[in-house]
């Protein structure tokens, strides 16, 4: 007799990673393994909750974490695992404040979580249980984890976070404790290998759309006015070529993936005097670790081990002002940098059902019994990913694809090199 549907997912259900078969290594967006780009079938787990489960609910204790910066959702996702971890039965669910730190500063007590304390939580931005930079000695995380009896943690962050998750996975297989480390991937640069998608990422590039409209308007409404806009992303400019595609008003998206020059014939700043000349204004839009290359390297660090940037929007603002001025011009240049106004605001709809098909995930990862993966979306599928394929480097946009294409032809902008 055949089975009736039970809405369960089955544990041999699987989500391919690759689901165009490119004629040739130069079609556009191709990564072929192979010179014939021959089919390699490659898979991951299919999320969501399963018929057997390995944990008693009424026995676990569940903790969750917030590490890294702040992104739009991190409320969005603790709810929803609170409220996901109390439907399966589990009545003890403790929040761990200001992130790995929270594991071994005494001060810092474990915050009791349920339905009631998280039930509105996701109506404002940030984190409710705070979040920190570094701070992440494996060995006394996994003490602590004994010391308060965790049978499940789950780790919401980025890939720096995520590396110390699978690491504090490593070592509890290492004492051989049955603890479930889960995690969901956080990043508002949207830069995590084999995902479509990071949560925050859709309400920071809407957040973004503020900024670049205001430069606009500065821009349009000086004599020769040029709006330069800022925006986050270090070594991935999905959010700038996503913010500069959706306004439509942006003549130069500049990212970190694809070099540029400043000076000469084919130079950013040439290009600016044809938009002088032609429309009257411009309007630039770079990400963050853009042209490094044009800056005096600083070589410092923060408490995540990221290096810290030179300002590239400071740097590029002076280079502007200076041309102009030498080549007899009038210009008027107005800055805006909204880092941190784009990742401090509430998760949008988008971002928000993302945010919950994401903490009901994790939690149906962890009572499947798995360690040290993430959830994510892959190929629009909803699958677990080992924690070690997501973090082997970071996800860049590719200078090939279509869609940095269509950000090109929605500039206008010429190849600056």
């Amino acid at each position: 007799m055949q089975e009736s549907w039970n809405g369960y997912v089955n544990d041999d259900d699987r989500a391919l990673l690759k689901v165009i078969k490119f004629a040739s290594p130069t079609s556009a967006g191709a990564d072929c393994i192979d010179p014939d780009c021959t089919w390699v079938e490659q898979w991951v787990h299919r999320a969501g909750p399963r018929k057997q489960i390995y944990f008693e609910p009424q026995y676990v204790k569940a903790g969750i974490v917030t590490c890294g910066g702040l992104c739009p959702g991190l409320n969005d996702v603790i709810r929803q695992i609170v409220l996901t971890l109390e439907k399966y039965g589990v009545k003890n669910i403790v929040g761990i404040q200001h992130g790995f730190r929270g594991f071994f500063e005494n001060h810092l007590g474990e915050v009791l979580l349920n339905r009631h304390v998280v039930q509105n939580i996701n109506l404002a931005g940030g984190s409710f249980l705070g979040v920190s930079r570094g701070g992440a000695n494996i060995s006394d995380i996994v003490d602590s984890i004994q010391a308060r009896r965790l049978d499940m943690l789950f780790v919401l962050g980025g890939n720096g976070t995520h590396a110390g998750a699978n690491l504090i996975h490593e070592e509890c297989r290492k004492r051989k404790l049955k603890v479930s480390i889960v995690g969901v991937p956080k990043t508002i640069d949207n830069d995590i290998l084999l995902m479509d998608k990071t949560f925050g990422f859709d309400t920071a590039v809407e957040a973004a759309q503020r900024a670049i409209n205001s430069a606009y308007i500065e821009a349009h409404s000086a004599f020769h006015g040029i709006g330069l806009v800022k925006l986050m992303g270090r070594s991935s400019g999905f959010i700038t070529m996503h913010a500069s595609l959706s306004s439509g008003q942006v003549d130069i998206c500049l990212i970190p993936e694809v070099p540029f020059t400043l000076d000469g014939p084919n130079g950013v700043l040439r290009h600016l005097e044809h938009l002088i000349e032609t429309k009257g204004f411009a309007l630039i839009c770079v990400a963050e670790g853009a042209g490094q290359e044009h800056l005096q390297q600083s070589n410092a660090t923060d408490a995540s081990g990221n290096t810290v940037l030179s300002d590239i929007g400071v740097h590029l603002q002076q280079k502007m002002k200076s041309h102009f001025k030498e080549i007899g011009i009038h210009s008027d240049v107005k800055y805006i940098d909204p880092t941190y106004m784009v990742r401090a605001v509430r998760a949008n709809a988008s971002d928000a059902i993302l945010c919950t098909v994401l903490g009901q995930n994790a939690v149906h990862g962890a009572f499947a019994g798995f360690s040290g993966i993430t959830t994510g979306i892959c190929n629009t599928h909803n699958v677990y990913l080992p924690i070690p394929e997501v973090i082997k480097s970071t996800r860049l946009v590719d200078p090939n694809s279509r869609m940095w294409h269509r950000c090109l032809t929605s500039t206008g902008q010429p190849d600056f090199h």
